[in-house]
Formats: C-alpha cells, sequence, structure tokens
C-alpha cells in the first residue's frame, strides 16, 4: 500500500499539481494518465522521494535506502541495452538490496530470480545477451528484475511505451496478474487507455493542477471528456 497526502509539486515556475494526494491500496492496478507534459514522471517521482509519501503506514522519511528499495521497485522508461549481459544477470539486478557488500548471490537469490524469469515468460531466454531481446522482451525482463526485488509496490513510467499492440496488451495482463494474483501495489504511467482499460482497477487522471482517482467503470468516460477536449 502506498499512501500520498497533500502535497504540490512544481517544475521551475511552474506549479504541475497542487495540494493533490492518492491511496493504492494492496493488490491494485492502477493507471497514471494525463496530456503530454501534465506531471506524471513528476508524480511517480514524488512517490519515492517526498517525505509525504507512506509505504504499508511507515512514513518514507523513516525508511533507510536499503528498507526503500526492499519496499518499492521502479521500472523507468531507460532502456538497458549493455553487450554481454544475460537476461539472468539483469534480473538478478533486483536482488541488490538483499546480497552481502560484495553482490554475491545465495541460493535463494538464484531461486528468486528464475522464478521471476518464468514469470514474465522469458525462461527460455535466460541466457540470451539483452542486447538481443526485442523491445518487449526486454520490458518483460525489466519487469522480471523489479518481481525479484520482492517489494510489495511497483512503479511503472510509461511501460507499453514503444512496443507493437499484442505486446501492449500482454505486459498490461502482466500486471494485472502480479497485482490481482500476487497482491502487488501497482502504479504505471501511460498514453495506451486501450491496453488499460481492461485490466486496470482505477485510473489516476491528471486533468490541470489536479488528480483525481476514479474506478474504471468511472473513469472511462472521464477520460474520453479529457482527451477528446
Amino acid at each position: 500500500m502506498i499512501r500520498l497526502e497533500n502535497i504540490s509539486l512544481s517544475y521551475g515556475s511552474r506549479t504541475i499539481l497542487r495540494d493533490v494526494s492518492l491511496h493504492l491500496g494492496k493488490g491494485e492496478l492502477c493507471a497514471l494518465v494525463g496530456r503530454n507534459g501534465a506531471g506524471k514522471s513528476t508524480l511517480l517521482r514524488a512517490l519515492t522521494s517526498n517525505a509525504a509519501t507512506r509505504i504499508d503506514g511507515v512514513p518514507m522519511r523513516e525508511l533507510s535506502p536499503e528498507q526503500l528499495a526492499q519496499s518499492v521497485a521502479i521500472v523507468t522508461t531507460e532502456r538497458i541495452r549493455i553487450e554481454n549481459m544475460l537476461v539472468e544477470d539483469l534480473v538478478a539486478m533486483g536482488r541488490a538490496p538483499y546480497t552481502n557488500w560484495v553482490g554475491h548471490l545465495q541460493e535463494v537469490d538464484r531461486r528468486i530470480v528464475g522464478e521471476a524469469i518464468a514469470m514474465v515468460g522469458l525462461s527460455d531466454f535466460a541466457k540470451r545477451d539483452i542486447s538481443t531481446l526485442s523491445d518487449g522482451e526486454l520490458q518483460r525482463a525489466m519487469i522480471a528484475r523489479a518481481i525479484a526485488q520482492q517489494t510489495a509496490t511497483i512503479l511503472l513510467d510509461e511501460p507499453t511505451a514503444f512496443l507493437d499492440i499484442p505486446t501492449r496488451f500482454e505486459v498490461c495482463r502482466l500486471l494485472a496478474d502480479l497485482a490481482h494474483k500476487e497482491g502487488k501495489t501497482i502504479l504505471f504511467s501511460t498514453h495506451d487507455l486501450d491496453s488499460a482499460l481492461p485490466v486496470c482497477d482505477s485510473f489516476a487522471i491528471i486533468e490541470g493542477d489536479q488528480l483525481r482517482k476514479l474506478a474504471t467503470a468511472d473513469a472511462a468516460a472521464e477520460m474520453d471528456r479529457i482527451f477528446k477536449q
């Protein structure tokens, strides 16, 4: 569960969001939507850096960096393309908050990495160089890294960007499974309403400097109004 209370966010002299709150429960899949430049990425960053954030009821300022890394996983828009890095190596990076100071993986870590890779359907790719992956395969590997981090909350910035239509639906269904079957709290920003609407429990909608969270059944008509203006 993650909770952000009554914060305002600015970019330079511009106030992006004014006195907004956001509450997400366990097992909830929520899409963060808004026009380009509305502040979606800024809000995602604020959820892991603002003193007003509470994670599982604990004020974020009371968490050590290690505790925060064990509580929230983040999947950014950055695409890692490192030659000679295998899929299993990329996913193993998610174990960093739990390994010893030299980053040595124990047997339990290797098991968790394997399970995360299997969960995203990449078991046959574990030994593949990530530079050979398609955009969709790489995105699934990045999500597997977040799964291996074993956090209760996952935040993703535009996880379906640059993917073809079938892969967008696959990624959104994967996120739904993580929320509804694994009980994770997931918030992801997106412009892809067609892929998000069938699977999301709620939508956090940025309009102007305000943020409203609506159940999916209520959000569809509201988003149609906003984005067709």
